[in-house]
């Protein structure tokens, strides 16, 4: 590489040298940037004929080895290495794919209700990602929970779309902090996985502005994210990475991204019409913004050469921005220890306690025999979750069994464990009956492991986990369910368990997360993200095809149509005046919190911002802590009951109170009190009275203020 080149004058700005670069490249040069270097391959037939085992092996293969884009050595562009995933350094590009830490899913990162949290898991993937030499880590990932079926909620944070906005925000910026590339993504409505590669979605605008492009608008605006993934679906009609209103309208000229655009793999649909409307990157391979499409574009006028320009400045500014020219390549490392210690830490603060109602839980003096009962995936492995291209190729797994024992010998706990896996056909189960009843502690566990590329049929847990769990409670007085699960699950059986805690799928470090929760070392602290529901006719898409999987309809391609509206998650529940499983927000501990002194310090809504106070008191013998919510009821018809505007976690010792302060900012970037307008085609906010709500979940907000506009 030769430094004599213009760009590589460090002394101007990234925008500069990118154009200089641009401005040296022949055409052929260029064409050859716009697109990955996989071999390109017909992946809509794998999808539509039914791709066996042995193809999806060899296509996850070939991912792993080929995703980049090919280095041009004579002007100094690196070969660009491109990895995913939100849950840890996925399908890095590499031969073969690096092995990194599994943490736990993202789901769970929106449990903890926890921003520092959030940074701390964005600051793993972040080093991570450096270290094995990338440049771009495809995350986070920031669709909503529509519904507790989708194939991909594993990876995304909530239903709420502040939560996941404010959490997408810290991931990103503690990635980007490492001088890697941070990708949001699926940009936009990509919330389930059937027919993603077909279907359509169709929103109302106030739909799509308050829930669905909330969390994207506030990660582009407040963390200066440097790529967005264009999403598989289409858009009223539109596929996502064709459609001019959300990629240049809305992104671009509204909000000011001056990133740039990947198309999620093989979403990209044409080489003019792509982009033009604003795609600046094809991944993996070039189906379409190959040299021969290119070329004919430019003849035919239906592209200009300037387009390439700019896609290729885009990319190419946001490179010289975090110094990815110029740095060889060098991978090291992981240190696997350090870093699955942090999974650990990070892991054991995720978890929601859903019941306690025998205050079985802690256990703090572990005697005996304790039997941990479960299939295989949840109780005799360590559950990683989430199939697809987010898969982690772990360093290393602590299973439920040896990090029991650890855990219990770094107690001086004498106890002994006993393991039953249980047969997915239950064959075994009368084995696992017989060791129950016998048991000091009975550790039942049984989870849910989605994947990407395939929504659930419905919300029950796979291999007749609910009969399992059904027939194994009740034996024994001290049984403990402990839920490893991708996205929330019904619970048939809960009558039956008077102890539940949910972990999400943990990853690296689940057996001993589960032991340090279990024995009281670690006092759960996390929050419903995503409603559990009671039943499956209470859900949105129950009799609703035309909300999900879809309908086809007269242009040949199945239709989604979010006629629920705003009332989506929470808010549908309470629109409905329905009563979920476990409400968004709810969340036990080991201790118990008690609000007073609740305070709004204006009576009157003005472009400053509001401030609410709260005291909170621990009123238990053990530390802990708690999350305080405000959620605000807007003066507008078809407005739902409650939307989430802040929240704020307070770590308490026994007998402590602290005050917590919780800023509503008229003008931030969730906007709080706004409501989007047709016809002024912005947020507004509506005079009238406006009712803050303070508790500690959706459902829990005994303390109400009105301040009036």
């Amino acid at each position: 590489m030769s430094t004599k080149h213009p760009w590589f004058d460090a002394s101007k700005s990234p925008r500069e040298r990118a154009e200089l670069l641009v401005e040296a490249m022949t055409l052929e040069q260029k064409i050859a940037q716009l697109h990955g270097a996989m071999k390109t391959i017909n992946i809509y037939d794998l999808v539509n004929q039914g791709e066996t085992a042995e193809e999806m092996e060899q296509l996850v293969a070939q991912i792993r080895l080929e995703r980049h884009v090919k280095g041009i050595e004579e002007l100094g562009i690196p070969r660009f290495r491109i990895t995913n995933g939100p849950v840890g350094v996925g399908m890095g590009d590499g031969t073969p794919s690096p092995p990194a830490t599994a943490l736990p899913m993202t789901i769970g990162v929106a449990a903890s209700f926890d921003t520092e949290l959030a940074y701390k898991y964005g600051d793993v993937i972040g080093e991570e990602t450096a270290t094995l030499g990338q440049h771009v880590l495809e995350g986070p990932a920031v669709n909503l929970h529509r519904t507790s079926i989708a194939g991909r909620n594993f990876e995304y944070f909530s239903e709420d779309p502040y939560l996941s906005g404010v959490m997408g925000i810290e991931v990103t910026k503690a990635i980007q902090s490492h001088d890697i590339i941070a990708m949001v993504k699926h940009y936009v409505l990509n919330d389930q996985e059937d027919e993603r590669f077909r279907h359509n979605i169709e929103v109302d605008e106030n739909v799509f502005r308050e829930l669905y492009l909330l969390p994207f608008e506030m990660v582009v605006k407040d963390s200066k994210v440097a790529s967005v993934m264009s999403a598989y679906n289409r858009i009223r009609g539109v596929y996502a990475t064709e459609y001019y209103y959300s990629l240049t309208t809305i992104l671009r000229d509204e909000w000011g991204f001056d990133g740039y655009v990947q198309s999620d793999f093989w979403s990209t649909r044409s080489a003019a019409p792509s982009l033009n409307a604003g795609l600046d990157h094809e991944m993996p391979d070039a189906k379409w913004l190959n040299e021969e499409n290119i070329k004919a574009a430019l003849q035919d006028t239906s592209l200009e050469e300037k387009t390439i320009d700019r896609a290729l400045i885009r990319r190419y500014t946001q490179m010289f921005r975090f110094n990815q020219f110029g740095k060889p390549y060098n991978p090291g490392e992981i240190d696997a220890k350090k870093n699955g210690q942090i999974s650990r830490e990070l892991g054991s603060q995720m978890a929601v306690l859903l019941r306690n109602d025998d205050g079985l839980l802690p256990v703090t003096e572990p005697k005996g025999t304790i039997a941990i009962i479960g299939q295989q995936t949840f109780a005799g492995q360590a559950c990683q979750g989430g199939g697809g291209s987010s898969k982690v190729d772990p360093l290393y797994t602590v299973d439920p069994a040896p990090g029991m024992e650890d855990v219990l010998k770094e107690m001086g706990s004498d106890a002994k464990v006993n393991l039953v896996v249980v047969a997915n056909d239950l064959s075994n189960l009368d084995e696992a009956k017989a060791v129950a009843k016998e048991a000091d502690l009975v550790v039942l566990m049984a989870g849910l492991v989605a994947t990407e590329g395939a929504d659930m049929k419905n919300a029950n847990m796979f291999n007749d986990q609910n009969k399992m769990l059904d027939e194994l409670l009740g034996l024994n007085n001290k049984t403990v369910v402990v839920m490893k699960d991708s996205a929330p699950v019904l619970m048939p059986w809960q009558d039956k368990a008077p102890t539940i805690l949910e972990v999400w799928n943990q990853g690296t470090e689940d057996g001993h997360v589960v032991a340090d929760l279990l024995f009281g070392r670690i006092n759960p602290s996390g929050k419903v993200p995503t409603t559990y529901p009671a039943r499956e006719e209470d859900t949105i898409y129950y009799n609703h095809p035309e909300r999900h999987p879809g309908v086809e309809e007269d242009a040949g391609y199945p239709v989604i149509r979010y006629s629920e509206g705003l009332n989506m998650g929470y808010r549908w529940w309470q629109s409905q005046g329905i009563k979920p499983l476990f409400a968004f927000g709810h969340g036990l501990s080991y201790t118990t919190f008690e609000l007073s002194d609740v305070a709004v310090d204006t009576k009157k809504l003005t472009d400053a911002p509001v401030t609410v106070t709260a005291k909170v008191t621990n009123t238990g013998d053990r530390a802990g802590a708690e999350v305080v919510q405000v959620y605000l009821g807007i003066p507008e018809d078809g407005q739902p009951p409650k939307r989430l505007v802040g929240f704020a976690k307070v770590e308490l010792e026994p007998g402590e109170s602290k005050t917590a302060s919780i800023v509503i900012d008229p003008a931030a970037t969730n906007h709080p009190f706004g409501v989007w307008c047709n016809a002024k085609h912005d947020f507004v906010i509506r005079d009238g009275e406006y009712k803050v709500y303070v508790g500690t979940s959706s459902e829990d907000t005994p303390f109400t203020e009105t301040i009036t506009r």
